[in-house]
């Protein structure tokens, strides 16, 4: 399986990158794991919230596949532990998916077309966080993931 994070918007932060590409690093001896980031919508001062989503989400769909698995990162998601996390990575793993997408939305969520393309809704707090801070969190995750489903002693319970 593959994995891909789709993520609106740029990190203005290096530590954050830093972060998240030691993750992103660490993730490579299990699996191919890559994050995209699409360009924040131009003169979005100018534009609706509704505009501005239909048109992140154009952005998003243009690159996901007809077969690609697509989870999205929302607050009315399923909530995981870090364990039931990882049962729900082996699950897919166990489908056959062959590529995940895990897509985290501009500042204002998600289009109903997003809505209706996605095969689900992950939530990885109740708490809001910043778009840029949970690229981080969800890196880390499914590295916490995989350590967890290889029996490693990166997660403590």
């Amino acid at each position: 399986m593959k994995i891909k994070i789709l993520a609106v918007g740029k990190t203005d932060d290096k530590n954050l990158e830093i972060l998240i590409d030691k993750y992103l690093t660490r993730l490579k001896h299990y699996l191919s794991v890559s994050l995209e980031i699409l360009p924040d919508v131009k003169n979005a001062k100018n534009l609706s919230e509704k505009e501005q989503k239909r048109i992140e989400g154009e952005a998003i769909l243009k690159k996901v596949q007809s077969n690609d698995q697509v989870v999205l990162l929302d607050e009315k998601g399923k909530e995981f532990r870090s364990i039931e996390f990882s049962k729900f990575l082996q699950m897919k793993m166990n489908a056959g998916t062959r590529n995940l997408v895990l897509v985290i939305g501009g500042p204002y969520g998600f289009s109903d077309a997003i809505y209706q393309r996605a095969n689900g809704k992950l939530s990885l707090s109740k708490m809001t966080m910043s778009h840029q801070m949970i690229r981080l969190f969800l890196v880390e995750q499914v590295y916490r993931a995989f350590t967890i489903l290889r029996n490693e002693p990166y997660h403590h319970e």
